[in-house]
């Protein structure tokens, strides 16, 4: 047997299970596999910084569990250690850590062929920054010399370790400073006076000014077949404006978000002297991506509401009639397998089809040369499931829906700005039982304003900085519909780097909705008096808040919830027709003993939100990560009322798997007992959320980072 195999008996039988790939690794005759690389000693350093930067690494595993199977052992060189040592004392002299050595402290032998490897370092005493002077300047005006110190303090301060990573970014952020008021041909240079007996040194920044450049002529290169005039007017560079250096990367941006293109390099000619008219050419370097995809797919869908079978398909043009406009369609047909789901394992008794199909059509350039208009129509059908209890008596209610929406985005520095309006049409139907005479036709029209900040550094993965935006909707009015609202939720999310690969991530939303012509009836109960006017008035209300109000729970939401699961709950008359008026009076009566949770109450919606999330993400081996996590939140049915003792607190752990669309992720989230709602809160205002094999969590999927 291959001696990687014969590591472990959990290797022996995955590599069993997995015969048909090149699964098992092996190790030459005589040489040994790195199981471990530790670094002791290091304070000043992050060890993943260190380890980053040797060739001396430890074997990987796969799904963070096995070494040898599918991925190659890393093998152990004692010449390549020796080197690694110099390495990591070159690493710290750049930190300003001059005095540093590094050593092998130990080899472990831990079995005949598997080593774990401790390099030990002695820091010592860093050299600091004493002084930090930029020279050059006195001729330049106020505002130049004022945006280069800026950039400058920005990056060195005083008693500092000198870091060389910091000097070159001085460096640079003298020079893009320099760049951004028009001196283009201004150039930066960077000097250290080091004293390694005082540990202290001087840094000095000479600026050689010039006199301001002018944009001078667009050249374009690799359009290939595509029209010149888009990108030209993505760009916005005008021939003869003052150069800006943050101009360029704008329009480099610009002309990436046409979706055109796979990179974009503006290149400014600059040479050395410059010209007499100080005017820098620029070329603009594209290389086209594919212009049309075609997708096709398909997924399950298994939680505490639902299962599902679904099909995915989508097209997309990249430009769409020419101009560079993008055009996508997306379908998704699918059936659900009712009742089946994750507390209700039988087999389905009824398939309800559903489906989802959008089209999106994208005009760069609209009005002016950063705004872009687009129209998105939608044509949807599905069930309403919202119980994770059944009762085979129960009417499935289903919506055949009609959405559309319009507007322009732009982009202004990190800012991102989204006008639209919205119109959607809901006309309910049963899969199953007799359709509500109250159900009618709910119109719903509304203007929306997006907004968004975004300073992180990677937006599929952040790993540092914070997010913060706004979504306000005014329902009604002159717009039309049978809903007039105001709707208003903010919403911040920061990223903390604990190490190079170790993410602190945190969450928070609140949102307000203010009913201006519904909401007095929907939590209204039903009696034996009550008159039709009254209940078409109550459904109708709940019609709406169900489309308008706020829900929590989910995948990106509360993961110890099922989707929608926490709301203020009630009796929704629709989905329940058949109940004779004295039944309702007895079991769907909040206020009698015979009251029945499991029979009556469904998540209604409400008028307040709020939502926080707090996770650390780590990786483990490979495209494989995982995160810890804990959230909390809580809907009121009351306008203004966040209740931060309803805390609905849910903590668990979560796998991700890194694909090209994002990664896969798989988190398990349990309902922390004690740490729900206050004592003494009457249990059947909300609804029961459910439990796995009788354990109060829940399971959660998605593609893409929670938040």
């Amino acid at each position: 047997m291959d001696p990687s195999c014969t590591h472990s008996l959990s290797a022996i039988g995955l590599c069993a299970v997995l015969a048909w790939l090149p699964a098992c690794a092996s190790i030459p005759n005589g040489r040994s596999a790195v199981d471990q690389v530790t670094v002791r000693g290091e304070s000043q350093l992050d060890e993943d910084d260190i380890t980053d930067r040797i060739a001396t690494t430890h074997s990987p595993k796969f799904m963070g569990l096995f070494r040898g199977v599918v991925y190659d052992y890393e093998i152990f060189d004692r010449l390549v250690l020796q080197r690694d040592l110099a390495r990591v004392e070159r690493l710290y002299r750049a930190r300003g850590y001059y005095e540093a050595h590094a050593r092998a402290g130990r080899v472990l032998q831990v079995s005949p062929n598997h080593v774990r490897v401790e390099i030990w370092v002695d820091e010592g005493e860093p050299v600091r920054i004493h002084e930090v002077r930029v020279e050059g300047i006195g001729s330049l005006p106020a505002d130049v010399k004022t945006a280069v110190r800026r950039a400058v303090d920005a990056s060195l301060k005083k008693n500092d370790p000198l870091d060389e990573d910091k000097l070159s970014k001085a460096e640079a952020g003298a020079q893009r400073a320099l760049g951004d008021k028009a001196y283009a041909y201004s150039r930066v240079q960077r000097a250290a006076v080091v004293d390694i007996v005082q540990h202290s040194a001087d840094v000095v920044l000479t600026v050689k000014p010039d006199r301001p450049a002018k944009f001078g002529h667009v050249t374009i290169e690799g359009l290939g077949t595509l029209p010149e005039a888009p990108v030209r007017r993505a760009l916005d560079l005008s021939e003869g404006a003052a150069y800006s250096q943050t101009a360029l990367v704008d329009a480099q941006q610009a002309v990436l978000d046409l979706g055109v293109f796979a990179s974009v390099e503006i290149i400014p000619d600059l040479p050395d002297p410059p010209p007499l008219d100080h005017v820098v050419p620029l070329r603009v370097k594209v290389e086209p991506s594919k212009l049309h995809t075609v997708t096709f797919g398909g997924g399950v869908e298994f939680d505490a509401l639902k299962t599902d079978l679904h099909v995915l398909a989508g097209w997309e043009s990249r430009n769409f009639l020419g101009g560079m406009r993008t055009f996508s369609v997306n379908f998704k047909p699918g059936v659900v397998l009712y009742p089946t789901r994750v507390t209700k394992i039988v087999a389905p008794s009824k398939l309800l089809p559903e489906e989802r199909l959008r089209l999106e059509l994208r005009q760069p350039g609209l009005i002016e040369a950063r705004t872009n208009g687009f129209i998105r129509p939608e044509v949807n059908i599905f069930p309403v499931l919202l119980k994770t209890t059944i009762d085979p008596k129960d009417p499935v209610v289903g919506y055949g829906e009609f959405k559309a929406s319009t507007g322009l985005d732009r982009v202004y520095w990190k800012l991102f700005a989204n006008l639209n309006y919205n119109f959607q049409a809901e006309q309910p139907f049963v899969y199953a039982g007799t359709l509500d005479p109250a159900l009618r036709l709910l119109i719903l029209s509304y203007p929306e304003l997006l907004t968004n900040f975004d300073f992180r550094d990677d937006r599929v993965k952040p790993h540092k900085g914070a997010y913060i935006g706004n979504s306000l909707q005014f329902a009604g009015g002159p717009f039309g519909g049978n809903a007039r609202d105001i709707k208003v939720q903010p919403e911040a999310r920061g990223y903390v780097p604990i190490t190079k690969h170790i993410t602190w991530a945190s969450r928070m939303t609140v949102g307000f909705l203010f009913p201006l012509n519904y909401g007095n009836d929907y939590r209204t109960h039903l009696t034996d008096s009550s008159s039709e006017d009254e209940r078409r008035a109550i459904v109708r209300d709940l019609q709406i808040v169900f489309f308008r109000g706020f829900f929590s729970g989910g995948p990106s939401s509360n993961r110890g919830y099922p989707l929608r699961a926490i709301s203020p709950a009630g009796v929704v008359p629709f989905l329940t027709p058949e109940l004779a008026a004295a039944q309702i009076r007895n079991l769907c009566d909040p206020s009698s003993p015979q009251y029945d949770v499991a029979r009556c109450a469904v998540p209604l919606g409400g008028f307040t939100l709020w939502e926080a999330s707090t996770e650390l993400r780590f990786p483990v081996s490979g495209p494989l990560s995982m995160a810890t996590f804990c959230d909390a939140s809580d809907v009121s049915p009351k306008r203004g009322n966040i209740r931060l003792r309803h805390l609905h607190l849910s903590c668990g752990l979560g796998a991700r798997y890194d694909t090209p669309v994002g990664p896969i992720r798989l988190d398990v989230g349990y309902r922390v007992p004690g740490l729900q709602v206050p004592s003494g809160t009457d249990p059947r205002e909300e609804t029961d959320p459910g439990d796995f094999f009788g354990i109060p969590l829940a399971l959660a999927f998605g593609i893409g980072e929670a938040f």
